[in-house]
């Protein structure tokens, strides 16, 4: 029987999404700011940028450098802090009756522990824990690229919280799957990949650093190969939902994350591009399992043939 309405629907960490796809952090605001140019109702999560326990004015000028297939940007977590952002941001993305999901970032566990506290409310469906940001008690090492601190981090949060724990992984490090592991065993609920890989670009006229905080992070169509070989190998490493990102521009791209592992696809840089980016990526999805014949998307989760390429 041929597939004419195929069911895009996925759970993820006891979430259900009426499709995979979902905003990146840091890339569509806080969702209002694209209302007009996209029905966001039709998506299936909205993903929060970043939330501080205080508010941040974020790195120097310029944050933003075009890369020939990306973009780096060095933004710094800018943001009002949390509690303008349960007062003043909060409220509007309840109209929208899809799935919410705060990014969160601090310098401590204590801090991170404290948001999710602080953040344990009506309105907020999940909670992202971005583990690529500086440790200021650890001399600078970020989290997310040692096991320990890792565990740590992830055990405090999920201990501050009954919302599901998505831990975002970052791919500055030597093997992402002991890190993917770390989050697992402390407790995480779902895992997201990747987060931006660290570059750089120099202008070459002045001998300066094109960004203001010298390196920034890369995202874009250049880190998909990254992103999907990342999900792949931490897929087969954990037993955990992932949520895939890195570079997805439309549904083909969207569906290399799909059939790697991912369950859910979040889409960034694109949104810069074409701000209705993701109801095309939605579309492509549902047009490629009618041409299949492919009447569940969860199907396809993982389901690529490796082992025949």
């Amino acid at each position: 029987m041929t597939v004419t309405c195929p069911d895009l629907s996925v759970e993820i960490a006891g979430l259900h999404l009426q499709n995979p796809v979902m905003s990146a952090s840091g890339t569509f605001g806080y969702g209002v700011e694209y209302e007009p140019y996209l029905d966001l109702s039709q998506l299936g999560a909205i993903v929060t940028k970043a939330v501080t326990l205080e508010p941040r004015e974020g790195n120097p000028q310029p944050r933003v450098r075009e890369t020939p297939a990306g973009m780096l940007n060095a933004i710094g977590l800018q943001n009002p802090g949390a509690e303008v952002f349960i007062d003043d941001k909060l409220p509007a993305l309840q109209r929208f009756g899809v799935p919410v999901i705060v990014n969160i970032s601090g310098r401590s566990v204590e801090e991170f522990a404290r948001l999710a506290e602080m953040l344990s409310i009506d309105g907020v469906d999940a909670l992202e824990v971005n583990i690529s940001c500086p440790n200021v008690q650890e001399e600078g090492m970020t989290f997310g690229v040692d096991c320990d601190m890792t565990g740590r981090l992830t055990e405090a949060v999920c201990a501050a919280t009954d919302l599901p724990v998505i831990v975002k992984l970052s791919p500055n490090v030597t093997d992402i799957t002991v890190i993917a592991r770390a989050a697992e065993q402390a407790g995480a609920d779902a895992l997201s990949l990747i987060n931006t890989l660290l570059g750089m670009s120099i202008d070459v006229e002045r001998r300066l650093p094109h960004l203001g905080n010298v390196t920034g992070g890369l995202s874009g169509p250049a880190v998909r190969p990254v992103a999907v070989r990342m999900i792949y190998e931490v897929a087969r490493a954990v037993d955990l939902p992932l949520i895939g990102m890195g570079g997805v521009m439309n549904a083909g791209d969207a569906l290399e994350l799909i059939l790697a592992g991912a369950t859910g696809v979040a889409v960034g840089t694109a949104n810069f591009v074409e701000p209705a980016a993701m109801h095309q990526v939605i579309d492509g999805i549902a047009a490629y399992c009618r041409r299949h014949d492919v009447a569940r998307i969860a199907d396809l989760v993982g389901a690529v043939a490796a082992d025949q390429a």
